[in-house]
């Protein structure tokens, strides 16, 4: 697909138009949960992926799947389950008699938008089959490379990794996603709205697309140049150095991260109006972004996801904001 130039990178009112037209699609069908509405998009426009972490029965595959429904893209489910090989993930080469070669059948990870649900179902040598496409966007089989998107954006979910039946995702696949979500319980009034709006079927069904891939790779290129201040950066890094050198951390954050805080915090600009990032940007995103890519030396005994957001939380109030 060739992407030109779009008359949106040179007007911020049609872009706000299509983020909030966008925004609002979602929350149409994923009812009473704005904020993660909002940073799900961030992912989206800074070119990440996104992790949805939660417990079974509140919503993940729902916002997943508002989200994909809501962009023009080709889109492919995965359900992860321990059965899964790589090859069912990535495709493979099938062997084609009138030729007397292997042709290679891409699997369903040839999409550009891509759910993976309930990914640490399956095991780690299948979720290591996602690491080139996440990081690259291309995928690599019998010595050949296959690009993907653009745009290309997985979004996975995931149960607890203390549910039976679980893997733990390793750190290297976690590091790939550029944000980790909860939803949480939703409030009682939004509750009883959604099962009034699920007598006659599934809402997300019948959500109709409001951006063009080509919106969504224009968008990614207006968040490239959003403005970020140098003392922003500077404060930036001292977040990632402090988890480095935390006493409840055995390892903190990398350059990887660094980079994702920088890209997510310039994607949440964008969608507030701005073309600067501001410290409450950082601040918004800290936990999201860096929470699952530092390992706590004493895990909490409920969830080691938790510990991690402390400790995050407590060095965010350590840190000083640059004036």
């Amino acid at each position: 697909m060739t992407l030109h130039p779009s008359p949106l990178e040179a007007n911020s009112h049609q872009t706000d138009r299509l983020l909030a037209k966008l925004e609002n699609n979602v929350a149409s069908v994923f009812l009473g949960k704005p904020e993660t509405i909002r940073m799900a998009l961030v992912a989206l426009l800074a070119e990440g992926h996104l992790l949805i972490e939660d417990v079974p029965g509140i919503g993940k595959t729902l916002l997943a799947k508002a989200l994909a429904r809501s962009l023009g893209c080709s889109f492919h489910r995965i359900q992860f389950t321990p059965d899964l090989l790589p090859s069912d993930v990535l495709g493979t080469s099938v062997f084609h008699q009138g030729t007397g070669a292997f042709v290679f059948q891409p699997g369903p990870l040839f999409a550009q938008v891509v759910l993976a649900d309930e990914i640490n179902r399956a095991t780690p040598r299948t979720q290591s089959a996602l690491l080139e496409a996440m990081s690259d966007h291309q995928v690599s089989m019998d010595g050949r490379t296959y690009l993907l998107g653009p745009p290309f954006f997985v979004l996975a979910t995931q149960n607890p990794y203390e549910f039976e039946g679980t893997y733990p995702l390793p750190e290297s696949q976690l590091d790939r996603f550029l944000m980790r979500l909860r939803i949480g319980y939703p409030e009682r009034d939004v509750e009883k709205s959604i099962l009034t709006g699920h007598r006659s079927g599934e809402p997300v069904e019948h959500l109709q697309a409001v951006l063009s891939a080509e919106e969504v790779v224009a968008l990614q290129r207006q968040v490239r140049q959003v403005r970020v201040e140098e003392s922003l950066a500077d404060y930036l890094l001292d977040l990632i150095a402090a988890t480095r050198y935390h006493p409840d951390i055995h390892l903190g954050g990398s350059t990887r991260a660094a980079l994702a805080l920088y890209r997510a915090a310039q994607g949440l600009a964008l969608l507030e109006g701005r073309d600067y990032v501001v410290p409450d940007d950082i601040k918004r995103l800290a936990v999201a972004v860096l929470a699952h890519r530092i390992l706590p030396r004493t895990p909490r005994q409920d969830s080691s996801s938790s510990a991690a957001e402390e400790i995050i939380q407590d060095i965010l109030a350590r840190t000083p904001i640059p004036s």
